[in-house]
């Protein structure tokens, strides 16, 4: 039983923390969520300079120029990144599905099965 704990742990802590986390926050909040499709968001989608909204998400451009510092110097690479990664969710035609399934699913489960086969090969190589 610990064994299997073990292995699930780094697959399922980030998920529950990221959730605890969640949940404190939209506890804790004073401001009103904006609603889209009947789902309420944790964040206003308010134009603000001071920090990011909703808005946020719908107009990057305004959220770099508003709300991002410390990254100016690393932007133009950093950029390409990103908005190649939302071209190619929208590619796919159900952006929002796409986009779950890429960084929500495939993308963790493949760090954890890296992870667990760096741990395996660590206990072969101390035998």
């Amino acid at each position: 039983m610990k064994s299997k704990i073990s292995k699930l742990a780094p697959l399922l802590l980030p998920f529950l923390i990221m959730i605890a986390v969640n949940e404190w926050c939209r506890a804790h909040k004073q401001e009103k969520g904006y609603s889209r499709f009947g789902i309420t968001a944790m964040n206003s989608n308010e134009v603000r300079t001071d920090r990011c909204t909703w808005n946020c998400h719908d107009n990057t451009s305004y959220c770099l120029e508003h709300h991002v510092r410390l990254l100016k110097p690393v932007l133009p690479i950093t950029n390409r990144i990103y908005f190649g990664n939302i071209k190619l969710l929208m590619m796919t035609g159900a952006y929002g599905l796409a986009n779950i399934l890429l960084y929500v699913i495939l993308w963790p489960f493949l760090l954890y099965r890296l992870y667990m086969r760096i741990l395996r090969y660590r206990s072969i190589a101390c035998k």
